[in-house]
């Protein structure tokens, strides 16, 4: 078909085709305005966030990537050293390493202890998280653990107490507040833990540059570490080694030798344990050393036999016959008896149904006649005691004990002491709900029954008589001032009495046979030469029938003029006189051979 000119359709066709391009003009208008607005918004969100990165929180990151960079490394302080009273070092402070877990400054976990050869093995294998410190030696072993003691990881709740602000200011105090950090060593029992104010040196810090393998690049700077301060003890170290050897077969018990001044020279709790193992790292091992207990579980875990429990302050016993010294003065100074007082031992005395003997009569059937307060001494004649007692009466008797330093804490400087028992009727009828009896106040006379002390303050009561009634505050840090706590509460009467009696006790016709005639060879002349003790032996039933009693002894030496007082207890094992007596003349051997 031949089209002549255009038709209806062609205009339709036409119309829609402008309206086409139409709409696609105005399309394009659009999109040439959204592209260029997401870039200027792209570009503002970007300059946003640099303004936030380098601007508001650059500082920030600035610390965080030093922080990456690098690392403060705390240079620990070594403690200090103790000595003994000759200038003999108690402690070494020996070359050794700590673990950091996880090889980062946290000290939520326990820090490892490890000695030379372990870090070297770890820093073979690329370790990092090692810090070089002292390990704490103890070279006398168990013969100084309970007095020494030995240091171990601060626990989150001495953490807390020791981060607390000091109640007074000054000196040492604030050192000691304002230098712990969790995973610090401290002091936990004995003079490592009393003297720790003293001992804890002031930790350095260096800090290094490191690289994305946390190896050190270079040091940046450093603050020197300030050692702790060494102290000096009373401990005479030798006489404690022979202590220690002459209790060799005591499993349990304890040793207190100190002078008339308060000084203690030998403090030994039995059993006893190797420091070393808390304070030494992994690997080190007491088993060469012949100890009782060679690994830490062993002494955790002897609750039979607490290795922990330091006997001379923190155990309790009725201190028997040591007792009579204590009964004998306070009758004296009361003036209940003279001098010329005398009771006749009949072996037994009746109280109703029951009955109280006097040791003499039932092991041998005899008795010891008419018998005055230095023949009782001498004799230790229960049947007297038993008497005087009754004639003191309790109250008296325990106000009298306590001036001797019974019933209460002597305030020596070691933790764990314990003040024992001076009872009374109040006492019994609170503490057990009866009323006190007749029977009770023989018990008490002899040191028996509700009566209990430690082996410290059995020596102390030996220092008071010796000085004549002057009581001073024993202590163990060298050149502390001396603190008298009582003084002139006995008569020169009554201390003269006491100790001719306990002269006696020590001499052929007392009971502490193995210290009759005492002699030692001088180191000088080569000669033996003879030196009076005063002493008084105790036996002190506890428990059952079948149950061997605690043997005791106290005394000073020389008599006349003392220098030393030994107290010797040894648990569960026999009469003073055979078990405890031996134990002394060993130290007193020591002593005066010198």
């Amino acid at each position: 078909m031949v089209k002549i000119g255009p038709a209806f359709g062609d205009y339709i066709r036409l119309e829609k085709s402008q309206r086409h391009l139409g709409d696609s003009s105005r399309s394009y208008s659009i999109r040439s305005y959204i592209l260029p607005a997401i870039l200027i918004i792209g570009v503002i969100l970007i300059i946003a966030r640099l303004f936030f990165l380098q601007i508001i929180k650059g500082e920030s990151f600035r610390n965080l990537s030093d922080a990456n960079r690098t690392k403060t490394i705390p240079i620990h302080a070594p403690r200090g050293i103790i000595f003994d009273s000759q200038g003999v070092p108690l402690v070494f402070n020996v070359p050794g390493f700590r673990e950091v877990p996880d090889g980062t400054s946290s000290r939520d976990e326990k820090i490892k202890l490890i000695d030379r050869d372990n870090a070297l093995e770890l820093l073979s294998k690329g370790k990092t998280n090692l810090e070089i410190d002292s390990l704490r030696n103890y070279p006398y072993k168990d013969v100084t653990s309970h007095v020494l003691g030995y240091i171990g990881q601060i626990s989150k709740e001495e953490l807390t107490r020791l981060q607390l602000p000091p109640q007074s200011g000054g000196g040492q105090e604030q050192k000691t507040f304002a230098n712990y950090a969790g995973g610090d060593l401290i002091g936990k029992i004995g003079i490592e833990r009393e003297y720790e104010n003293l001992l804890k040196g002031l930790n350095g810090k260096e800090l290094v540059e490191i690289n994305s393998m946390g190896k050190v690049v270079r040091k940046l700077g450093q603050t020197d570490p300030i050692p702790g301060q060494n102290i000096t003890l009373t401990l005479d170290i030798a006489l404690q080694k022979a202590a220690f050897d002459a209790a060799k077969d005591v499993k349990k018990g304890a040793i207190i030798v100190s002078n008339p001044k308060g000084e203690i020279l030998v403090l030994l709790s039995k059993p006893s344990f190797d420091p070393n193992l808390f304070t030494m790292g992994e690997g080190y091992s007491s088993a060469e050393q012949n100890s009782s207990y060679q690994s830490i579980s062993q002494i955790l875990m002897d609750s039979e036999n607490q290795p922990f429990l330091n006997r001379a302050i923190g155990g309790t016993y009725p201190p028997g016959s040591a007792f009579k010294l204590i009964t004998a003065a306070a009758g004296l100074e009361d003036k209940v008896i003279d001098k010329n007082f005398v009771i006749e031992d009949t072996g037994i005395l009746k109280l109703g149904a029951f009955s109280f003997g006097n040791w003499y009569f039932l092991q041998y059937g005899k008795t010891d006649g008419e018998v005055n307060v230095v023949k009782a001494i001498q004799r230790s004649n229960d049947i007297f005691f038993y008497k005087l007692a009754e004639m003191i009466g309790v109250d008296k008797l325990s106000q009298f004990a306590e001036k001797f330093g019974l019933g209460k804490k002597l305030s020596i400087d070691l933790a764990g002491e314990q003040a024992g028992i001076v009872p009374t009727d109040e006492w019994k009828r609170k503490a057990i709900g009866e009323q006190w009896y007749l029977g009770d106040t023989y018990h008490y006379g002899i040191g028996q029954g509700y009566l209990l002390t430690t082996p410290l303050q059995v020596n102390v009561l030996t220092q008071i008589i010796a000085n004549n009634g002057v009581f001073y505050k024993p202590h163990l840090l060298k050149n502390e001032k001396l603190k008298i706590k009582n003084e002139n509460f006995l008569s020169q009467n009554t201390s003269d009495l006491i100790r001719e009696g306990m002269i006696e006790a020590c001499s052929p016709g007392g009971v502490a046979w193995p210290l009759f005639e005492f002699k030692v060879q001088s180191s000088k002349f080569k000669v033996d030469r003879k030196i009076s003790i005063a002493c008084k032996t105790g036996t002190a039933q506890h428990g059952g029938e079948e149950t061997l009693p605690h043997a005791w002894i106290t005394l000073f030496v020389p008599a006349e003029k003392p220098e030393i007082i030994v107290t010797v207890l040894s648990e569960a094992s026999g009469e003073g006189s055979n078990i405890a007596a031996p134990i002394a003349k060993k130290i007193l051997e020591e002593w005066f051979s010198r």
